[in-house]
């Protein structure tokens, strides 16, 4: 029995390679001679770079950045071939800063401009950016800046850093914008599909989760609403309800109005670049999963993603998660936990009990094949 394992990575907790090593060995448990193979996937978010560099090789590079408060850190890029990946919560995520840190008008997408930079340097021909887990919500005003465009306030001076400058903006100056740019085809890997504006905007929706107050959410509105009207005039771009612009806090936006580049449902590129379809095309079984499978997982991630493939080629799809809610079109969904306990606990138990999920599955899967069908 071929069984292609193929989670994400369960938030939190267990990166999607370890979630799939868990799984492999609650297989094994019970089905030893199983031909188990491991594509872990992921939607643009946290977790982006490991799951393609494990499933392409390739070189990983640390380059010296900033991070969203301007400290200077290193970050890794990714290279394969003339290829660069880019997981920009490396430069500019939460992950890198405390709770009390958190303030979106100072955080700024600098260091994601820089890792662009060294993408360049590496002779890149194609750079793939994979957004989520931010802690910016500045458009990518910072990442602009550091590939050389200038950004002026009212009295020729270069904005300030972070969604603070989204207010003061009122010159896009491009001339000196790196001209290599030209010479390189930029996909973005989007987690989410939300607009940079209204209702389901990047400021309403996203900022609060990165450290806005209320009153700061308005000023960033007010902001986004300038500078989206700012683009399309002096760059004729429309950005404010393109789909996927309010990912990573308007970096997509940004990424599309500076640099033309090409906004992608981030699981629908992943599993592309990986070559998924390929490898489970003669597989009897397809797992996947990941922490939350509720109404969610419909809009673009990762599982749903693994699901369509499965259901094209007519291979049944399991998935693996720590809650479900909602409606849903697995073909079964196994729970991980197994008894009361809470989500802290769960977190800290997360390898055994994706292993003993596994194994239940596994022998319910067993015990099916061996009974009568009913007529």
């Amino acid at each position: 029995m071929k069984i292609v394992i193929a989670p994400n990575e369960f938030k939190g907790s267990l990166s999607a390679l370890k979630v799939a090593v868990h799984i492999q060995r609650g297989i094994q448990r019970v089905l030893s001679t199983a031909q188990c193979e491991l594509y872990p996937v992921a939607d643009g978010g946290d977790g982006t770079l490991d799951v393609i560099m494990h499933n392409l090789g390739g070189e990983v590079y640390w380059i010296p950045v900033l991070n969203p408060l301007g400290i200077l850190i290193q970050a890794r890029l990714g290279i394969i071939g003339q290829t660069a990946i880019i997981e920009m919560a490396e430069a500019s995520g939460l992950r890198l800063l405390t709770p009390d840190q958190l303030n979106p008008m100072r955080t700024t997408t600098y260091g994601t401009g820089q890792l662009i930079l060294a993408a360049l340097d590496h002779g890149c021909k194609r750079i793939i950016i994979g957004l989520g887990g931010s802690a910016t919500v500045d458009g990518g005003l910072g990442m602009a800046q550091a590939l050389g465009v200038k950004l002026l306030d009212d009295q020729g001076n270069q904005i300030p850093y972070g969604g603070q400058g989204l207010l003061k903006i009122k010159i896009i100056d491009m001339s000196l914008c790196d001209p290599r740019l030209k010479e390189v085809s930029i996909q973005v890997a989007c987690d989410v599909t939300n607009p940079l504006l209204g209702e389901a905007g990047a400021a309403r929706v996203f900022a609060p989760q990165k450290g806005a107050t209320p009153e700061m959410v308005k000023m960033l509105e007010y902001g986004f609403l300038h500078f989206a009207d700012l683009v399309e005039q002096e760059l004729g771009k429309a950005i404010g309800s393109k789909p996927f612009g309010g990912a990573a806090g308007g970096l997509a936006a940004g990424l599309f109005a500076f640099l033309g580049a090409d906004l992608i449902s981030g699981a629908d590129l992943i599993l592309d670049i990986i070559d998924l379809e390929d490898h489970i095309k003669d597989a009897d079984l397809i797992i996947t999963g990941e922490g939350r499978i509720d109404n969610q997982t419909q809009y673009g991630k990762a599982p749903l993603g693994v699901l369509r493939l499965g259901q094209k080629h007519g291979i049944p799809v399991v998935a693996l998660t720590g809650s479900v809610s909602g409606s849903h079109e697995f073909d079964a969904i196994m729970p991980i936990v197994d008894s009361p306990q809470s989500l802290d606990e769960a977190i800290k138990n997360a390898p055994q009990l994706i292993e003993h999920a596994a194994e239940r599955m596994m022998r319910f899967i067993q015990l099916g094949r061996t009974l009568t069908p009913i007529s």
